[in-house]
């Protein structure tokens, strides 16, 4: 049977590396989403996501994580919280609730510590001297600039019995206001998963991401026998030129996607590189470039 792996950007690498050997060995697509996320999430040398994560305005690190079953479509989500060191884990855990799948905050991190989930300061002296010099540059005129440093990862798995799972994780954007929360722990429209069909997850700049669900669309579009690349085409860049249109801006725009039979597709509006591995394929990163017309470019990176 096909299993295969996928991550945004070029921190997925090192999390679908160690990944690679669960799903070879007849792992499930959940312990290789959670352990893929969890290598990110522990490197304080990323500065999107987990222990190393920037913090908000206020100095804090406020993260935000979830995950998708994709055989029952059951959702656990989080947002805001502080000092956890694996959202991804508390997510993955949520989804087996029946109720209370989303939770925020101090909620959030009461359910960690009910299920004996690890907790620990996640702001590293890096991302404090990022923030206060950031503060200076403020209180000296500079304007404040919070799109920077706000990559998710998101993270995509078939198992070899057709099992599907998604998962995502960030910091959210450096210096955004304290309780802001963006698109990657929403379903919808930072992923969503259906193991029938596939799977998407998305990053970029969430005010603009949310406007639409399109992780579902192109989920919705896969299952109307759309291949995965012509439906990320038709979702992703219909709606970018809409956005363009009526607003005369558009953000930052990238998906993944995976289809049951371990297909890849990539859609996004700026350079952008990610992580794939298969049955097929070796774990590596390729590059994805936007070019006229909405045709991408892949090549190695």
């Amino acid at each position: 049977m096909t299993y295969a792996m996928i991550g945004t950007w070029a921190m997925a690498l090192g999390g679908v590396q160690r990944a690679a050997a669960t799903l070879a060995a007849d792992g499930t697509a959940g312990d290789a989403v959670e352990t893929a996320i969890q290598v990110i999430e522990d490197d304080p040398s990323l500065t999107s996501v987990g222990y190393g994560g920037l913090p908000n305005e206020q100095g804090m690190v406020q993260l935000d994580g979830a995950y998708m079953n994709g055989d029952n479509f059951q959702i656990g989500a989080v947002a805001g919280v502080e000092d956890v060191a694996s959202p991804i884990a508390l997510a993955r855990l949520l989804a087996k609730e029946r109720v209370n799948n989303f939770l925020v905050g101090t909620g959030a991190e009461a359910y960690a510590d009910q299920h004996g989930l690890a907790r620990k300061n996640m702001l590293t002296s890096g991302a404090k001297s990022a923030w206060q010099k950031r503060q200076v540059e403020v209180g000296q005129g500079g304007r404040l600039t919070p799109y920077d440093g706000h990559d998710t990862v998101g993270m995509i798995a078939l198992d070899a019995r057709g099992h599907i799972r998604v998962g995502t994780s960030t910091s959210g954007l450096f210096m955004k206001h304290a309780g802001r929360v963006g698109d990657s722990p929403q379903p919808g429209n930072g992923f969503y998963a259906d193991s029938a069909v596939g799977a998407a997850a998305a990053t970029g700049l969430g005010e603009d991401l949310m406007k639409r669900p399109l992780c579902f669309e192109i989920v919705s579009l896969m299952a109307q026998g759309m291949p995965v690349q012509a439906a990320m085409d038709k979702a992703v860049y219909t709606f970018i030129d809409q956005l363009q249109a009526r607003n005369g801006a558009v953000g930052e725009f990238s998906y993944i996607a995976l289809d049951h039979q371990g297909n890849f597709g990539v859609a996004t509006n700026v350079e952008f590189q990610y992580a794939v591995f298969s049955d097929r394929v070796a774990p590596r990163l390729y590059l994805a470039t936007p070019g006229n017309d909405h045709h991408v470019t892949i090549t190695p990176a």
